[in-house]
C-alpha cells in the first residue's frame, strides 16, 4: 500500500556526532514546541511527570499517547518513559506495582480503575558495546539489576546466526534517543517533554504523522523479523489512523508474514482481538486478507472467504457493525468479537451435521493450539452460537434467564443488522439500555 504523498526515501535513525576516542555522543533530535495543549493531558500523568522529575529523574510522554493527540485523537493510555529504574518508581509512588519478566514496568494506580504505566528507558538488547550481549535477571530480581550484560560465548554467538534475531527479553536499560530507536514505528518513537512542552523527536515521527505514513524504525526486514507480532500492529496502525503504509515496509510485511509462525499464540490472538476492538475492524481485516497475514493466524477464514462460500461476503457487513457499536461505546466482550468473526465458516461446519457440539470443537481444534484460545471463551462463544436459531424464531423461553444470554442477544443483533433484516423484538428488548429498559417496565404497570 503505497503512501499517500510519496517522499525520497531516508534512514529512520538519528545521525550521531562522535566524540574524542571515537565514542559515539548522544544524537541530536528534531524538537518542536507549542505542538500539545495542556490541557489535553491526563492530569494523573502530569502529576507522575513532575514527581519524577522533582526527584531528579527524566521524564516524558511517550509512544501512543503522543502520537494521538499530535493527531487531534484522543488517546487511550498515556505512558510515561523515565531514567528511573521500576524499584526508584516504586520507592516514589504508593501506589505502584511492578510487573512483567521480559519487560518489567511499573504501573501506577489510581482511581476508577486507570493505570499510568512507567517504563525505564530501553536499548536494543542484541547489541552492548559492539557485541551481541544476553540480559541477566534473577528470579527473584526487582528490577535494580536489570541492566547485568554479559558477553555471548563464541558458540553461541554462532548459534543465533543473523536468521535468528527474534527478541526474547528486553530488560535492558538505556538512553532516551536508545529507548526511541529500539522502538516499532517511527510515530510511535515519539516523546512530549512536560516541562519544556516540546516534542522530541529522534526517529522522524512527526514528519511522518504530518504525511500520513507508516514507517519502521530502521530497516523494516530486520523489526519483523525481531518481533512479527509487529506486522500485526502495523496492520492495526494503518487502518485504525487512516496511514498508509511506506511500500518498503509493505514489502517486509509480505515477505516477513511466515515469521508470524514463531510468536507467542496469547500475543497473536491478543492483537487479533486488538483489530477487532479499535474501530476500525473491517478495515484491519481486509489488510490481514490482502496481505496474506489472515491465512496464516485464520486459515478457516480465509478458506470461507476464497471458496467464495455461501454467506462469505456477510463477513464485512458484520465487521463494519462492530465498528459503529465501537464508535457507540457499545463493543461487546471478546468471545461475541471471535464469534462475529467467524459465524460464516462456523455455520458452515456445523450445517447439516448430527452433533453440531462435536462439529463446533472439530472446527476449533487447530485454532486453539494456534492461538491459544481460552477454554472460557470457548464455551463462551458455543453457547451463544448454538443460542442463535432460537433467537431468530423469536423462541427465548428460558434463555432470558442464562448468563450467556445477553452476548447471545449481541451476536444476534450483529448477524441482523449486518444481514439488513430487523432484530427480533424480543431480542430488541434485552438490548436496550437498562434506564431505559426500566423506563418501559414502569410504564406498562401504569397502564390499565
Amino acid at each position: 500500500m503505497d503512501s499517500p504523498n510519496p517522499e525520497p526515501e531516508v534512514s529512520a535513525l538519528p545521525k550521531t556526532r562522535r566524540r574524542a576516542g571515537n565514542r559515539p555522543a548522544e544524537p541530536e533530535p528534531q524538537v518542536y514546541a507549542d505542538q500539545i495543549p495542556m490541557e489535553r493531558i491526563d492530569l494523573d500523568a502530569v502529576k507522575v511527570l513532575k514527581r519524577l522529575s522533582r526527584h531528579g529523574h527524566t521524564a516524558y510522554l511517550v509512544g501512543g499517547g503522543v502520537r494521538d493527540l499530535l493527531l487531534g485523537h484522543e488517546p487511550k493510555d498515556f505512558d510515561i518513559a523515565t531514567s528511573a529504574r521500576p524499584n526508584e518508581v516504586r520507592r516514589l509512588f504508593r501506589n505502584c506495582r511492578v510487573i512483567g519478566r521480559r519487560f518489567r514496568l511499573a504501573h501506577i494506580l489510581f482511581a476508577g480503575g486507570k493505570i499510568i504505566e512507567v517504563a525505564t528507558f530501553r536499548r536494543d538488547p542484541s547489541s552492548v558495546g559492539g557485541r551481541e550481549a544476553v540480559n541477566v535477571v534473577d528470579a527473584g530480581d526487582t528490577g535494580d539489576t536489570g541492566d547485568e550484560e554479559l558477553p555471548l560465548s563464541r558458540a553461541e554467538h554462532a548459534r543465533r546466526t543473523e536468521a535468528d534475531v527474534l527478541i526474547r527479553q528486553d530488560n535492558t536499560f538505556g538512553r532516551p534517543h536508545e529507548d526511541a530507536i529500539r522502538r516499532d514505528f517511527t510515530i510511535n518513537g515519539l516523546f512530549f517533554d512536560l516541562e519544556r512542552q516540546e516534542v522530541i523527536d529522534y526517529v522522524g515521527g512527526l514528519e511522518d504523522l504530518r504525511q500520513r505514513v507508516l514507517r519502521t524504525i530502521g530497516p523494516p526486514d530486520l523489526r519483523f523479523r525481531e518481533d512479527p507480532i509487529r506486522i500485526l500492529r502495523a496492520i492495526k496502525f494503518s487502518a485504525r489512523l487512516d496511514l498508509g503504509i511506506a511500500p518498503e515496509v509493505y514489502d517486509a510485511m509480505v515477505d516477513q508474514r511466515e515469521e508470524l509462525t514463531r510468536s507467542a499464540p496469547p500475543r497473536v490472538l491478543e492483537e487479533i482481538l486488538r483489530l477487532l476492538r479499535g474501530g476500525a475492524a473491517q478495515r484491519s481485516i481486509y489488510l490481514a486478507w490482502d496481505i496474506g497475514v489472515l491465512c496464516l493466524v485464520l486459515p478457516e477464514l480465509t478458506a470461507h472467504l476464497e471458496d467464495q462460500a455461501e454467506g462469505a461476503e456477510q463477513l464485512w457487513d458484520r465487521l463494519a457493525a462492530l465498528d459503529g457499536l465501537q464508535a457507540e461505546g457499545q463493543l461487546p466482550g471478546d468471545a461475541v468479537l471471535i464469534a462475529a468473526l467467524l459465524y460464516g465458516p462456523l455455520r458452515e461446519a456445523v450445517e447439516g451435521v448430527r452433533d453440531p457440539g462435536s462439529a463446533f470443537e472439530d472446527f476449533l481444534h487447530d485454532m486453539v493450539e494456534r492461538l491459544s484460545l481460552p477454554r472460557r471463551m470457548r464455551d463462551r462463544m458455543r453457547l451463544i452460537f448454538a443460542a442463535q436459531r432460537r433467537l431468530d424464531r423469536g423462541a427465548i423461553g428460558t434463555l432470558r434467564k442464562r448468563d450467556f444470554f445477553d452476548d447471545a442477544a449481541a451476536l444476534c443483533a450483529i448477524r441482523c443488522r449486518s444481514e439488513g433484516r430487523p432484530l427480533p423484538s424480543a431480542v430488541q428488548a434485552t438490548l436496550e439500555p437498562p434506564a431505559e429498559r426500566q423506563r418501559r417496565r414502569r410504564r406498562r404497570a401504569r397502564t390499565p
